[in-house]
């Protein structure tokens, strides 16, 4: 599967990817004015997301395959990965069974274990939008805050709303989302360990990374550290961008230099 992507800078190659009902578009202000600086940052939508193809297969395995058809096809040798909460577990999933791709690896605030079924009620709010009633996007927006009280999810939710033909329609394939959801909720399916470089980063205000993880990270991740941002939720790349960009690029920048 070719993914859709957005390419900045130059240097090594470093792949992010976004969580469940993101886009490549997420990442664009940090891509631009921090990691484009130090290395060619790609900024992928992944399968049933953003531009990206859909497909009725939606596991980990199969998007890590379509990171790895991604990174191969780059011809630029092993690459820098790094992933928010779904597509952090896409990138533990590439790391352990493809680790002669992985350079570093950044996974942000997700553990590798199965979560609450605490997003599949947005699936379903989202798919119950009716655009032959919600016309624009003050009228979606609207519509969505029967569901959402908060603006900023609103907002992110609509990043996702594409206008073809003369009416909105969702990018993501909201059907295969909510049908495989199950499994986007559950642990790795990849066994193993990967031993290379790891850095977990997890919001001080945010349940994804617990202290019961630990173990299971340090088994899974034998070289990973876990730095906590106190000030940030789940989404501490919006919460704490300087914070978020100090760390990761003094974590790959270091260990470059070190080399």
């Amino acid at each position: 599967m070719q993914l859709y992507f957005k390419k900045y800078g130059h240097g090594q190659p470093l792949l992010i990817l976004h969580g469940l009902l993101g886009s490549s578009g997420n990442w664009h202000s940090l891509s631009r004015s921090s990691f484009g600086r130090f290395w060619t940052t790609y900024t992928l939508d992944l399968r049933n997301h953003g531009r990206s193809p859909h497909a009725p297969e939606m596991t980990y395995a199969a998007m890590a395959r379509d990171v790895l058809e991604f990174a191969q096809d780059l011809h630029a040798g092993n690459v820098h990965v790094l992933g928010h909460s779904m597509g952090g577990k896409v990138a533990m999933e590439l790391a352990i069974r493809y680790p002669h791709v992985v350079d570093r690896l950044v996974v942000v605030d997700v553990a590798p274990r199965a979560f609450e079924n605490r997003d599949a009620s947005v699936i379903r709010a989202v798919k119950s939008v009716d655009f032959a009633l919600h016309r624009d996007r003050k009228s979606i927006d609207r519509a969505l805050a029967d569901h959402f009280e908060s603006p900023p999810v609103r907002q992110f939710l609509m990043k996702n709303l594409n206008h073809s033909r003369g009416r909105y329609e969702w990018r993501p394939n909201l059907d295969v989302l909510e049908r495989a959801y199950s499994g986007i909720a559950g642990p790795l399916t990849a066994k193993g360990v990967f031993e290379g470089d790891t850095l977990f980063l997890r919001g001080g205000r945010s349940d994804y990374i617990r202290e019961s993880d630990m173990a299971d990270i340090e088994r899974r991740f034998p070289a990973a550290r876990v730095v906590t941002i106190n000030e940030a939720g789940h989404w501490i790349h919006a919460d704490a961008p300087d914070e978020f960009s100090r760390e990761v690029t003094h974590f790959l920048s270091d260990l470059v230099d070190a080399k």
